[in-house]
C-alpha cells in the first residue's frame, strides 16, 4: 500500500499537459524547475521503506502497511504520531515543504463530518466522501487542494461576467458533469490528484448554483491544463541559494477547459449549504499541519540569527539576546497552541479528534501574521552582509579567492567556507526572491487574514468572558440573552 519513490515518479509520467515560461513540459519528472522538489516527494515516499524512517512514518493494519499522514485521527495518540511523521520529515530533508498530502487531506475530513448536510440532498455524496479518502490512505496519493479561483469582478456576481471567473457546471450527463473555470493550486504538476471546491461566492440566499460544487480530480484529466509560474530552482545554483534549488514548490493555474468528472468523484453540487459547511471548516484538521510547517519555519529563523551571532560573540550582548528571545518567543508561541489544541481535542460530528479549534485558530493567527515581523528579526540578527557578500563563484576564482578568505575567516570555528553558506543560507531565507514569495504564500495559502480572525471569532467561546463581567458589574440576567 505504501508508495516508493519510484513507483510516484512513474505515476506522473503520464501525458498530463503542463506549461511553463511559454513551453510545454513533456515529463514534469525531468524538468530542472520541477525535479528538485519531485526528488524531495520521492524520498519522502522512499523513507517510508527504510527500516531507520518506517515506525515514524508507516504503521501497520490488517496486515497492511499505510502512512501515517494520511491516518484518520481518533486519538491524541494519533496526531502526536502525525508531529512525529512531519518531524521525521522535515530534518532529513534539510527543509520546509509545505504542499505534500498531509496537510490536505484533512479537508475531506471535513467534508466527511458533514454528512448529515450533504445526505439532505444526496446520500451517495458522502459515500463518494468516504471512498475518496481511503483511496488516499489505502494507495498512498498525492493529494493536494484547489481553492481559489481568478474571481474576476468581485463586485460582480458571476453570471453577471464572464461565467468562468469561478469554476461551474456547463452541462450533465448521464455519467457525470462538465466544468469550466480555472483554480490556482501549489503543487498541482506534480501531484496525483486534488480535491476541488468552491472559493466564497456570492450566492445570496440561492439553495441551488451551479457554482457550489466540490469533487475530486485527477491531475491528468482531459482537457486539464497545469500554467506554472516560473520557478526558482531552474534560475540559481545551489550553493548560493540552498533553499530555492531545493525546495521551490511550483504554483499552477489549473485551466478547467470542459473537464468531465463522474458522479463518483462528485462529493456535492449545486448544493449552497454543503458549500458553505465546507468554507466554514475547510480548515478544522489542515490548519494543524500547516501552522506546524511554520514550526520549522521559525526553527530555521533561530538557527541561521544565533549562528551568525555566536561566530562573532554578539551572542553575549543583551540587545541581541532580547532579539533571540522574540524568535524563541514566536517559535514556542506556535508549539505552545499545537501542543494545548493536541490536549484539549474535541470530538468532531463523525467522531474524529479534531484540534481544539479556537487554539488551532488562535495559535495561526500567531503564527501567520508575526512571521513577516520575526523575519526582519532574523535579518536584522543576520547583518547587512546578507546583501553584499559575492556569490560561491567568487569563493573559488583563484585569482581573488585569498582575499575572500582573508576577510570572511572569522576564527578557529569559522573558516571562509562555512561563513559564506551561512550567509547564502540566511540570504535564501529572509532576502531572496523565494523568501518574498514565502510570506505571501504564508499570508494567503490557508485563506487571508481576515478570514483567519473570523475562524477564530466564530470558534472563541466569548461566554465565560461575558459572565464574569455580568457578575463584577452587577448586570441582570437578561443582558446575556441578546443574541
Amino acid at each position: 500500500m505504501l508508495m516508493t519513490g519510484a513507483a510516484y515518479r512513474d505515476s506522473i509520467r503520464d501525458d498530463r499537459l503542463v506549461w511553463m515560461n511559454g513551453e510545454r513540459v513533456k515529463d514534469v519528472t525531468q524538468h530542472p524547475a520541477f525535479t528538485p522538489i519531485i526528488d524531495a516527494r520521492a524520498r519522502i515516499y522512499d523513507m517510508a521503506h527504510e527500516a531507520k524512517f518506517r515506525d515514524a512514518m508507516a504503521y501497520s493494519q490488517a496486515n497492511e502497511q499505510y502512512p501515517v499522514s494520511y491516518k484518520l485521527p481518533y486519538t491524541q495518540g494519533d496526531w502526536h504520531a502525525k508531529r512525529r511523521w512531519v518531524d521525521t520529515v522535515m530534518r532529513e530533508l534539510g527543509g520546509v515543504v509545505i504542499r505534500i498530502g498531509d496537510e490536505t487531506v484533512g479537508e475531506m475530513w471535513s467534508l466527511w463530518d458533514g454528512k448529515d448536510v450533504l445526505n439532505e440532498v444526496d446520500d451517495s455524496w458522502s459515500a463518494n466522501i468516504e471512498k475518496h479518502i481511503q483511496n488516499v490512505l489505502r494507495n498512498d496519493v498525492f493529494h493536494v487542494s484547489a481553492n481559489t479561483d481568478p474571481k474576476g469582478d468581485r463586485s460582480k456576481r458571476p453570471q453577471d461576467q464572464d461565467p468562468d471567473m469561478l469554476l461551474h457546471v456547463v452541462k450533465e450527463t448521464d455519467a457525470g458533469v462538465v466544468v469550466r473555470g480555472a483554480k490556482y493550486e501549489t503543487a498541482a504538476a506534480y501531484a496525483h490528484q486534488a480535491f476541488v471546491k468552491p472559493t466564497i461566492a456570492n450566492w445570496g440566499d440561492d439553495k441551488l448554483s451551479d457554482y457550489a460544487l466540490g469533487f475530486i480530480c485527477p491531475m491528468n484529466a482531459p482537457g486539464l491544463k497545469h500554467i506554472c509560474r516560473t520557478g526558482f530552482a531552474q534560475r540559481v545554483k545551489g550553493q548560493d541559494y540552498p533553499i530555492a534549488s531545493r525546495f521551490d514548490e511550483i504554483d499552477t493555474l489549473l485551466v478547467f477547459d470542459d473537464v468531465f468528472v463522474p458522479w463518483e468523484n462528485l462529493l456535492f453540487y449545486r448544493h449552497t449549504r454543503a458549500a458553505s459547511f465546507i468554507r466554514g471548516t475547510l480548515h478544522r484538521y489542515s490548519a494543524f499541519p500547516f501552522v506546524l510547517r511554520l514550526l520549522y519555519i521559525a526553527d530555521m529563523l533561530i538557527g541561521a540569527a544565533l549562528f551568525n551571532a555566536r561566530q562573532t560573540g554578539l551572542h553575549h550582548q543583551q540587545a541581541v539576546r532580547e532579539k533571540l528571545a522574540e524568535l524563541a518567543c514566536y517559535r514556542e508561541g506556535i508549539n505552545a497552541h499545537l501542543t494545548a489544541a493536541i490536549a484539549m481535542g474535541q470530538k468532531s460530528p463523525n467522531g474524529l479528534l479534531m484540534p481544539n479549534q479556537s487554539l488551532l485558530y488562535t495559535g495561526r493567527v500567531h503564527a501567520c501574521s508575526r512571521l513577516p515581523a520575526m523575519m526582519h528579526v532574523a535579518r536584522e540578527l543576520t547583518g547587512g552582509q546578507i546583501c553584499v557578500t559575492p556569490d560561491s563563484a567568487a569563493f573559488d576564482d583563484p585569482e581573488i579567492k585569498d582575499w575572500l578568505a582573508k576577510y570572511y575567516n572569522v576564527n578557529d570555528f569559522w573558516a571562509a567556507e562555512d561563513r559564506r553558506k551561512l550567509l547564502a543560507f540566511a540570504r535564501d531565507l529572509v532576502n531572496s526572491d523565494r523568501a518574498g514569495h514565502m510570506v505571501t504564500f504564508e499570508l494567503f495559502a490557508q485563506s487571508p487574514p481576515y478570514a483567519h480572525l473570523n475562524a477564530v471569532y466564530m470558534n472563541f467561546d466569548f461566554k465565560p468572558a461575558m459572565t464574569l463581567v455580568k457578575k463584577a458589574a452587577g448586570l441582570s440576567d437578561r443582558v446575556m440573552e441578546q443574541g
